[in-house]
């Protein structure tokens, strides 16, 4: 078979003729970007021919061409030894996520368990077993049901097989003093581990949320629900697709859903060992998992084909997951851990959205009309209060996360992120993230140059870029225009970061899908945007929009400012109230239950909807007029 060694990591591997060479960099165990998911439309995973020739199937430019690269996802081994060069690419431990601190908790407190709900589905008891007597009749296990019950009163008690393995030299190691680990359930008690002596105070869980770029994990006391320790880091799996779509394009082999499963997992993994380790905790003694994400993320955390959310009708293999356990799963507590997770509404209304209601109102008794809207690669959004709650989702697609902009990229070092016009020549000032020279710019950097274009009127409602030649920063060539964000020398990729009018029109399409699917509930509901009380913004992506510069750009609806609320991870904050308290588990299956999944795509109207957002702010300008004031 044909040997391919790939620089700078000097990693040689034998792969069948005919494999992409996306494949063999994976099988070399190579991290590499594949925005799309290797589908072949984003062109943004080249590599460089050094020696030998593949079998390309992509067009790419000219000068990529002239210097030996190819898109790797459509570039195949042929009969010859190939050297091949892997380009540098993103950091996945730079950016926003470099430096770990603890969650912040912008909830609204009235709205968290209190200590009288603290009431988690895992429990540590100590117990003492009295020892056998001659002629009793009762076995091992018959006296540890007794000890039980006659503390917790006449229940049901079973236990798991390993538990029965051990139970013989445990409950006589330290004559009859132990520890069990029981589920309380529907006034049913289910041991599932025990050890001995008392190790009733090493008691913890974890919260975590799978979200499609980051996962985050809290580390719980469980007696106190004490928050000890947060930490975030990328999805392990953002090499092999941007978005869910992308995701689950890359999924269609078991091999390749194996390795996205593998990849989470290990994410997941990682980030409990650096929760864990700053109060050197064993990861044993960590009884409990409460896990949200969406829909699709879910299947691929579990081995679960994707494949029919994203095609007609849209079934999942399963909305509600009933309890696994941690040897199940992967995830690596104790073995015998219950994993709890969110349920889902529909393929694209996820545990991720259950979990942030617990963070709004609308999880009360409130009768004040809300809306809470996750904004990302996919918004979805709910509106309603105690008596309704309509949901739906939309594809925003990956432009904000910088997918399908040509110098896109995620919020990490480098980063364009804030941007100011000069109003007399066009030329923008930016900052970056970790304050270094510019290799791209993310999703809200790119709603802020947008934003900022079009109030200096350097660009018209239309997305097109001003064609006069007063902007040495607007370049014309025939039909098209592009901005000059960063010159070569201001830049660190030895080329200029431009912005073209594709870029911002991906943009404009991304926030038109977010904004008709809302407004079309509103009309749904023969409300107005006045009508709602309170506007909850939920996700990573909301923590560093800025409210005014995402209303000019017509993401959001122009309303009064404090109107709206940050969230911030609500969706982890949900897993967390979830973990601590199982009456906040029982108010989300209540909640999943009582939405209703609005398909928007159906609705006569939608697309008038989609077509009048596709301007800036919007065709109609009598619902911006604080923008309509200012430019």
């Amino acid at each position: 078979m044909p040997k391919v060694t790939f620089l700078p990591d000097n990693k040689t591997i034998e792969v069948p003729i005919g494999t992409e060479l996306l494949v063999a960099a994976r099988f070399a165990e190579i991290q590499f970007d594949a925005p799309c998911g290797g589908k072949g439309t984003c062109g943004k995973c080249h590599m460089r021919i050094v020696k030998g020739q593949v079998d390309s199937k992509a067009v790419i430019s000219p000068g990529l061409t002239k210097d030996h690269y190819v898109v790797s996802c459509k570039s195949f081994v042929k009969e010859n030894d190939l050297t091949i060069e892997i380009p540098k690419q993103f950091d996945p431990l730079s950016g926003k996520f470099a430096v770990d601190s603890d969650a912040i908790k912008l909830v609204d407190p009235d709205l968290m368990p209190r200590k009288w709900q603290y009431n988690p589905l895992v429990y540590k008891n100590y117990i003492e077993v009295f020892p056998p007597k001659p002629d009793d009749g009762l076995s091992d296990f018959d006296r540890l049901t007794r000890c039980i019950q006659s503390e917790f009163g006449k229940i049901d008690v079973s236990c798991t097989l390993s538990v029965l393995k051990k139970l013989p030299g445990v409950i006589r190691k330290e004559n009859g003093k132990v520890t069990i680990m029981l589920v309380r359930e529907s006034g049913k008690f289910h041991i599932t581990d025990i050890e001995p002596g008392d190790k009733s105070d090493l008691f913890y869980g974890v919260a975590i949320d799978v979200g499609t770029t980051t996962v985050a994990v809290e580390l719980v006391l469980l007696p106190e629900a004490k928050i000890l320790s947060s930490r975030t880091d990328y999805n392990g799996q953002v090499v092999c697709g941007l978005d869910v779509i992308s995701r689950i394009n890359y999924a269609r082999t078991p091999e390749r859903l194996d390795e996205l499963r593998t990849r989470v997992i290990e994410t997941i993994n990682n980030l409990i060992v650096r929760v864990a380790g700053k109060f050197l905790i064993d990861r044993k003694d960590i009884c409990n998992a409460s896990i949200a994400g969406n829909t699709a993320m879910m299947h691929l955390l579990l081995g679960l084909d994707p494949e029919n959310i994203r095609l007609e009708p849209y079934t999942p293999v399963a909305y509600q997951v009933p309890f696994l356990t941690a040897k199940e799963t992967g995830i690596d507590i104790n073995p015998h851990s219950w994993i709890s997770i969110a349920p889902s509404v529909g393929s694209y209304v996820g545990g991720d959205i259950t979990s942030g209601l617990l963070c709004t109102s609308m999880a009360t008794d409130s009768e004040e009309i809300n809306l809470f809207i996750d904004i990302g690669t996919n918004g979805e959004m709910v509106i309603g209060n105690n008596d309704f709650l309509m949901c739906c989702a939309c594809s925003a697609g990956p432009a904000f996360e910088g997918g399908g902009i040509e110098f896109g990229m995620r919020a990490a070092t480098g980063a364009i992120e804030k941007v100011e016009i000069d109003k007399v020549t066009g030329k923008a000032t930016f900052q970056t993230i970790g304050n270094v020279k510019p290799k791209g710019i993310c999703g809200s950097g790119m709603i802020d140059l947008i934003a900022k274009l079009y109030l200096t009127n350097w660009i018209g409602a239309n997305g097109k870029l001003d064609r006069s030649g007063r902007s040495p920063s607007i370049v014309t060539e025939g039909r098209n225009a592009f901005y000059i964000l960063a010159t070569a020398e201001e830049s660190s990729m030895v080329q200029p970061i431009i912005i073209k009018e594709l870029d911002i029109e991906n943009i404009i399409r991304a926030k038109a899908a977010i904004y008709s699917a809302f407004s079309l509930m509103v009309k749904n509901l023969s409300i107005e945007f006045d009508d709602i009380s309170t506007i909850y913004i939920a996700g990573g992506f909301g923590r560093f929009l800025d409210i005014e510069m995402a209303i000019v750009l017509g993401l959001l609806p122009d309303v009064p400012r404090e109107k709206f609320k940050y969230i911030g991870n609500s969706s982890l904050t949900g897993a967390y109230m979830v973990l601590v308290s199982q009456d906040y588990r029982e108010k989300q299956k209540e909640l999943a239950g009582k939405m209703t999944y609005l398909d928007i795509g159906s609705i006569p109207g939608y697309m008038d909807e989609y077509t009048g957002a596709m301007f800036l702010p919007h065709t109609n300008a009598n619902l911006f007029p604080t923008v309509k004031k200012n430019q």
